[in-house]
């Protein structure tokens, strides 16, 4: 994907009585998904007829580099699309980078990244977008919010979801009830600045954490998390577990290293106490 694209802010513009939409882009990622895209194509042209009276909607599916047949069906299914764009990683790079590939070839202010197994439900953007406000870089789904739903997810997995998000809890600013989810609404001149060291399932936590830490507002949403119904989840459970206790302890880094140069600045800034001029002896003649 074409790097360093200048962000846009394209708000809707009002000409009488009719309203511009405003164009939104949404990424995609995909790797080894042949047999859950014609479900997600179908459950996209929803999607944007959905949206169709507030927002033009422009989908960016990148393959993150798919040993099975999915670029193929990527350019069966969507090549005619006229708001379609394919992106392909020669490689398998991981979710956080496909994310990243899109937001980078976007042309919209406004990001949104999807599950390609619609795990939550991506009608949901409909309510996550206008969320988006001026002071806000980042919407995220949230399952675990007291609102939301968790639907036929096993209770080991919710378990390590939550300890893992109660972590969280204590070491960034935002106190969230979850921060691993994929389905998002990003500001891109927020996001396409970020360097991540973890570009899996990981980067999704550390692209919230690097948002938090550099002063970005983060909002959540409740919503619906269910258990995949086609494919299969690429995630590693053991390998997923340390990947995180190593991204907190990286992140817990970058929160004392803020909070210490804070101290040093607050420190350097305060004014020091001027002595009062003595005054003048007098003496009585």
């Amino acid at each position: 994907a074409r790097r360093g694209l200048a962000p846009l802010v394209l708000p809707s513009v009002s000409h009488g009585h009719k309203t511009a939409r405003t164009p939104i882009s949404i990424v995609v990622p995909c790797y080894n998904e042949e047999h859950t895209l014609p479900y997600l194509a179908n459950t996209l042209r929803s999607v944007e007829q959905a949206l169709s009276k507030k927002y033009d909607a422009r989908f960016l599916f990148v393959d993150d580099g798919s040993t099975d047949a999915s670029a193929a069906a990527l350019r069966r299914i969507f090549t005619n699309w006229p708001n379609a764009t394919i992106l392909q990683h020669d490689r398998n790079r991981g979710v956080a980078a496909a994310i990243l590939t899109g937001a980078c070839e976007a042309k919209t202010e406004i990001v949104c990244s999807i599950d390609c197994d619609c795990t939550y439900d991506p009608h949901e953007l409909e309510h996550m977008v206008p969320l988006l406000t001026g002071d806000v870089d980042l919407v995220t789904a949230s399952p675990y919010h007291r609102q939301g739903r968790v639907r036929n997810v096993p209770r080991w997995r919710l378990g390590l979801s939550r300890g893992a998000s109660w972590l969280y809890r204590r070491i960034l600013r935002h106190k969230l009830a979850t921060y691993t989810s994929c389905f998002r609404v990003y500001r891109r001149s927020a996001l396409i600045g970020l360097r991540l060291r973890e570009p899996g399932y990981l980067g999704i936590a550390e692209m919230l954490g690097r948002l938090d830490l550099q002063g970005s507002k983060i909002v959540e949403y409740p919503t619906t998390l269910e258990v995949r119904v086609l494919g299969r989840s690429k995630m590693k459970t053991l390998r997923t577990i340390f990947g995180h206790l190593r991204l907190m302890a990286r992140l817990f880094g970058h929160r004392l290293v803020q909070r210490f140069a804070g101290q040093v600045a607050a420190s350097e800034s305060v004014p020091v106490p001027q002595t009062e001029s003595a005054q003048p002896e007098r003496t009585t003649a």
